[in-house]
């Protein structure tokens, strides 16, 4: 059952159950009313027979009992039998001496006889019963007369409260469903009002379900449903920048399998190739040593495509290991390991670091500045003298430390680009010199488990400059 279908059955059923129960209560009160006003007349016409017959009796006791309470009806009943009330008189052992008659065609002898027995000490008693052709209310008390006592009852007919009542519960009812047909349909208007914003944003949910990611709840109302609408939507952003982030991991993987394929392919095929020319070939004295610089040299490059893949393979390491590292130690070992490679390529090569601590890997940050260093090392041109500058800046929020150098530079629409394994901007040239294109990827991930930011700018024939800029000790996290 739907949601709005619930609300609906539910208010209406609260609707019928609050209507029933105050109007049936609002028609017992009146009708509790009106009973009680009859039965508080019919009391008084009690009173006055009783007064009535007594008065009457006095003046007739010398005729004897029988006669007496005879005379007295005849006189009293003209008085007290009005508006549909009737009186009797019985004896004390159940017989009448008036009334008899009456008291048979309703059939209420043994109410009688039962009402007088609950008197007791009692001078009145009173009940209400119901006949074949209506309701009557009985009261009787007690006369003394001049051999023993007779009870004196009231017969009062009630029919027309009842009638009354039986009729207003009819009408009520009628009114009833009337009400519940009108309340029933705002209910159902009301009902599908509240729980469309839900509707709608269920079938948003199954569009987006089915492939539709661009879809958006535009819910903007201030309650429950508004909120959910705002974070259903912040939902499907973030389930879809996952989405995203994971087909793009997918396809960085494929392009990572392709690339290494291909990079394990060359070498490989110029160390097949040249290895199968020294053994089926007569080749001269200087043939195979160019066969075997050429085996060397790919062997190399095997060796540091293997040195590479598995230092990005280990960036998986955890950061309790992470220490508090100087930078003028750092420094020290930068330059004494660059200054003989400056020194053969005729660069000009600078490293300055602020005193500073960051914390980290020591191992990690040297390897992440030598990267930084080796790659603006290849990308020198020999046509002009090269400059290049490792500097290092304390901040307020952390640490700077920033490759500088003036070589090729790298075109804007490959900067995004260059941290993926494998990829190079100039692939001819990078084989030459020895990469193979996972430098930049190996030095975003170290900057990335140490918590810095790295930022690349560059300009094509200007040069580059990348910056990382590692937090304070005391605001890292990992």
């Amino acid at each position: 059952m739907k949601f709005a279908d619930k609300l609906f059955f539910t208010m209406l059923f609260l609707l019928t159950i609050v209507f029933t129960i105050f109007g049936v209560w609002m028609m017992q009160a009146d009708f509790s009313r009106m009973l009680n006003r009859e039965m508080e007349h019919g009391n008084h016409e009690s009173r006055m027979f009783h007064f009535l017959f007594e008065t009457g009796y006095r003046e007739t006791e010398d005729f004897g009992e029988d006669l007496a309470v005879n005379m007295t009806m005849e006189s009293v009943a003209k008085n007290v039998e009005r508006n549909g009330s009737r009186c009797f008189v019985m004896k004390q052992d159940g017989a009448f001496y008036y009334g008899e008659d009456f008291v048979k065609s309703l059939d209420f002898e043994e109410e009688v006889r039962e009402l007088a027995s609950t008197l007791g000490d009692q001078v009145y008693a009173a009940c209400v019963r119901r006949a074949d052709d209506g309701y009557y209310m009985l009261g009787i008390s007690v006369a003394e007369t001049r051999d023993s006592c007779v009870y004196l009852g009231m017969c009062r007919e009630l029919t027309p409260i009842y009638q009354d009542r039986q009729g207003l519960l009819d009408q009520y009812g009628i009114a009833l469903i009337c009400l519940l047909a009108a309340g029933g349909v705002g209910i159902y208007l009301l009902s599908r009002y509240i729980t469309w914003p839900i509707s709608n944003l269920n079938k948003l949910a199954g569009r987006i379900a089915e492939g539709e990611f661009d879809l958006r709840s535009h819910n903007k109302s201030g309650d429950e449903v508004g909120s959910l609408a705002g974070n259903f939507n912040r939902m499907a952003d973030r389930l879809v920048a996952q989405m995203e982030e994971k087909t793009r991991e997918a396809r960085q993987k494929e392009d990572f399998t392709t690339a290494f394929a291909h990079e394990l392919k060359t070498p490989l095929t110029s160390i097949i190739g040249y290895a199968d020319m020294l053994n089926s070939v007569e080749l001269s004295e200087q043939e195979k040593r160019e066969a075997y610089y050429y085996i060397y040299s790919q062997g190399k490059r095997l060796e540091s495509l293997s040195h590479k893949l598995l230092e990005l393979a280990g960036m998986n390491r955890g950061t309790e290991s992470f220490r508090p590292v100087s930078t003028k130690s750092l420094e020290g070992n930068i330059r004494t390991t660059m200054r003989p490679i400056w020194r053969k390529r005729g660069i000009r090569g600078k490293v300055d670091l602020d005193r500073g601590t960051i914390l980290g890997d020591e191992e990690l940050l040297l390897s992440l500045f030598y990267n930084l260093l080796d790659n603006a090392v290849k990308a020198m041109d020999k046509e002009k003298e090269g400059f290049i500058l490792l500097k290092g800046t304390v901040l307020p929020e952390g640490y700077e430390i920033k490759a500088v150098d003036n070589g090729r530079g790298i075109p804007r629409e490959e900067i995004g680009h260059i941290t993926e394994a494998f990829y190079m901007v100039d692939k001819s040239r990078s084989r030459r010199e020895g990469g193979a294109g996972i430098g930049m990827a190996l030095c975003e991930k170290i900057a990335r488990l140490h918590g810095a930011d790295l930022e690349i700018d560059s300009n094509v024939g200007e040069g580059t400059v990348i910056k990382v800029r590692f937090p304070s000790p005391e605001t890292f996290q990992a």
